[in-house]
């Protein structure tokens, strides 16, 4: 399971994050899935990046498809 606190971890090596922001941008998004398919060796479709629009989302897809990988 990838907590909340690991996603903005993984964000933080992206640049600066303005305190408090939710919502993913592209580029995040990109960065996110990239660190996430290189860890873990998964690969997410479309429909699952699709849902990926804030970091609790992206915290409860990603512990799907790692779930559901294992």
């Amino acid at each position: 399971m990838i907590s909340r606190d690991e996603i903005v971890g993984w964000l933080a090596g992206l640049g600066e994050r303005p305190a408090g922001a939710e919502r993913l941008d592209s580029m995040e998004l990109a960065w996110l899935v990239h660190q996430v398919e290189q860890r873990y060796g998964v690969e997410l479709d479309d429909d699952q990046l699709a849902r990926m629009t804030t970091i609790d989302d992206a915290a409860a897809v990603l512990s799907e498809v790692l779930t559901s990988h294992v």
